[in-house]
């Protein structure tokens, strides 16, 4: 049988147990962050690498700023560029904090080499007390930007020439190319004899060049200037030319419509030097008018070529 002081004894224990669960039972939950980290390889100097940590806040709580990082340089490696967070709705009794942390990578190792993303230590102010979030650190392997110079062993060291090309017979394109370059030689020659040496040859054997020629080359004038003119009108015109079909003539050969009042006027000086007796002391005065005429008709059939 127990004594009355054991009893009392016992009974104090049970009661504290049980204000002990009690207080615990009340004791609000620890906070909790789902970390999204970036992976850990294949990176290089200048890369940008982001982590995120998604904290289920309650209402109780609110993120002390002071706790952030500073934004700048973290070492010789790494740089915190930039914090950005954000609210959104999802969690059961409160707000769902997403924080986004910007890291750049400034270390250049010659060989690959592993970096740390420092660890995060985050407070909230709140009731009943204060609580901290601890994110760990996360490791970032970074590749140098050139590989290691090889071992300087025959075969090892400095980049061999590359093989030469292979190299082909190129005889038949050769051939082909001459005989192409003989075919357009000699299409070019033909070109260029009919579009300039025939008509350069045939102005010398047209009518009113010759007659030109035979008046520029006579002294003084005679009956002959006339006819070599004359002669000339004929072998133009396939026919005898008169007076009375200048406007023929000047329809069949339209290049000379700009001299048709001149053709009538060497028509009446020429009827007049045959038929007119006095016009034969005038004769001498005829020469330059004649020639004149000799030369703008030639220019006119020139124009033709």
């Amino acid at each position: 049988m127990r004594s009355p002081r054991t009893s009392i004894a016992s009974a104090l224990f049970i009661g504290a147990a049980v204000l002990a669960v009690g207080a615990r039972a009340n004791e609000p939950a620890p906070l909790r962050a789902n970390v999204d980290e970036p992976r850990a390889f294949g990176y290089r100097v200048g890369d940008l690498v982001t982590r995120e940590v998604l904290i289920d806040l309650p209402q109780r709580l609110q993120l002390d700023e002071a706790s952030l990082p500073s934004v700048g340089r973290i070492g010789h490696a790494l740089e915190l560029r930039a914090i950005s967070r954000g609210t959104e709705g999802g969690a059961a009794s409160g707000t769902r904090l997403r924080l986004r942390f910007e890291y750049q990578l400034f270390g250049a190792p010659s060989a690959t080499r592993s970096y740390e993303l420092p660890p995060l230590l985050l407070r909230f102010e709140g009731a009943p007390r204060a609580e901290e979030l601890r994110v760990d650190a996360w490791p970032v392997v970074v590749a140098p930007l050139a590989p290691e110079p090889p071992s300087a062993r025959r075969g090892l060291g400095e980049l061999r020439p590359d093989n030469p090309p292979p190299l082909r017979d190129t005889g038949f394109e050769r051939d082909v190319l001459r005989v192409a370059a003989g075919v357009g030689a000699a299409l070019l020659l033909y070109l260029a004899a009919v579009y300039w040496g025939l008509p350069w040859r045939d102005r010398g054997r047209r009518p009113f060049s010759q007659a030109y020629r035979t008046l520029r080359a006579q002294r003084s004038p005679t009956e002959s200037g006339w006819r070599v003119m004359h002669a000339a009108f004929d072998q133009t015109a396939g026919r005898v030319v008169f007076a009375e079909s200048v406007d023929a003539f000047v329809a069949q050969a339209p290049r000379f419509a700009a001299l048709r009042n001149d053709i009538f006027a060497f028509f009446a000086r020429s009827r007049a030097a045959f038929f007119v007796p006095s016009a034969a002391a005038s004769a001498a005065g005829q020469r330059d008018w004649l020639l004149a005429f000799a030369r703008a008709c030639r220019d006119a059939e020139r124009g033709t070529a």
